[in-house]
């Protein structure tokens, strides 16, 4: 029965493994900067907490670990402040991602000053991945924004919401947003209802999600807009005959851009948190470059490292590099793309209810 109830059905994306050029490790600054803009907003939620001992991470990679690190010094400055001495403190850490995300990159990279036990667990957390009230905090950050897999009206021919030569959902039809959205929605009701069932009563979480300003068409998001741009570029090589158009047309990236509006209202219908804060974080400045040319290849660089697992498995990988010298291109030649999408990263807390 436990079993039955450990995890939702759910696509695996991982990101591009390893320490490589393209890898997502060498590719993450932006995230890192938004990790480091949350700090001071996490600390002061932290204060509130009673107690934390067992603290679960959603989604690894190279910021994993400072984002720990300052959930931790946030907690031991939060007892010494209280008079209690912080060296008794002992931390249990649960690094969480899909199985075929790269954990042994993150055991290698473990901190060996680090104070804490550290511990993987993997499976999707759209389900159930903790026992019962057993975590108490969960901090994630990029990665709800991921869903749990394409909707499935978007890959059928005769379906109205058929993606037909679009890659994303952003210029689309209405259909085709609707069933993004439905898909969302049932997603973030998954993880909350099975995060209010692994977190004690009084515990936190802490998420950290890149979104659109509430009232924002998906049309001026501006992730959305470099994924409609990459759209356009395997349609070129579709057109020249190195990919088959059919492949495109069921090719979708299964990313939704929310509001805070829309986050809001998941918590309101789940009602086992309460907001304790919602607060959209400074501007990250880590791809803002004078240079056009290397702030296009940076952004197709990172673009690459979120993407090109899902790429190869429906493309191959002999394709990839032709692709993204494409994009790049086509990057640098648009770089009003830049100052007319729109797009935020924001800071939710919630707190687990007693009832």
């Amino acid at each position: 029965m436990a079993a039955e109830k450990t995890s939702k059905l759910s696509e695996a994306y991982p990101m591009k493994a390893g320490d490589g050029p393209n890898s997502y490790a060498k590719n993450s600054a932006y995230q890192k900067g938004v990790v480091g803009a949350a700090k001071e907003l996490l600390n002061r939620a932290i204060r509130d907490l009673s107690v934390l001992q067992h603290l679960s991470h959603c989604r690894l990679g190279p910021n994993t670990f400072l984002s720990v690190e300052n959930i931790l010094e946030a907690v031991e400055f939060k007892y010494q402040g209280q008079g209690f001495n912080s060296q008794i403190l002992e931390f249990q850490v649960f690094f969480n991602d899909h199985t075929p995300n790269d954990f042994n990159m993150l055991f290698k990279s473990l901190p060996q000053s680090r104070q804490y036990y550290a511990a993987g667990v993997p499976g999707s957390f759209c389900g159930r991945i903790f026992a019962n009230a057993s975590i108490h905090l969960v901090h994630s950050s990029y990665a709800l924004h991921w869903l749990s897999r394409v909707p499935k009206e978007i890959v059928d021919i005769d379906s109205p919401a058929w993606n037909k030569g679009r890659i994303d959902y952003s210029n689309s039809t209405e259909e085709v947003v609707r069933a993004y959205e439905a898909q969302y929605a049932e997603d973030m009701e998954c993880f909350l209802h099975a995060r209010a069932q692994e977190i004690v009563y009084g515990g936190l979480m802490v998420l950290i999600i890149p979104g659109r300003p509430n009232g924002t068409p998906h049309s001026l998001t501006l992730l959305n807009a470099v994924h409609q741009l990459l759209g356009s570029c395997l349609m070129d090589l579709a057109r020249k005959g190195v990919v088959r158009e059919e492949k495109v047309d069921s090719f979708n990236i299964p990313i939704y851009n929310t509001s805070p509006q829309e986050l809001e209202a998941a918590v309101e219908k789940n009602g086992c948190f309460s907001t304790e804060k919602m607060e959209n974080l400074p501007r990250i400045s880590a791809l803002d470059i004078d240079n056009v040319t290397r702030r296009a290849q940076l952004i197709a660089y990172h673009i690459r490292a979120t993407t090109e697992g899902l790429i190869k498995q429906e493309f191959g990988d002999e394709i990839l590099d032709e692709l993204f010298g494409l994009y790049s291109k086509k990057l640098e030649q648009q770089p009003s793309i830049f100052e007319s999408g729109k797009a935020i990263n924001f800071l939710l807390v919630l707190k687990r209810n007693a009832n």
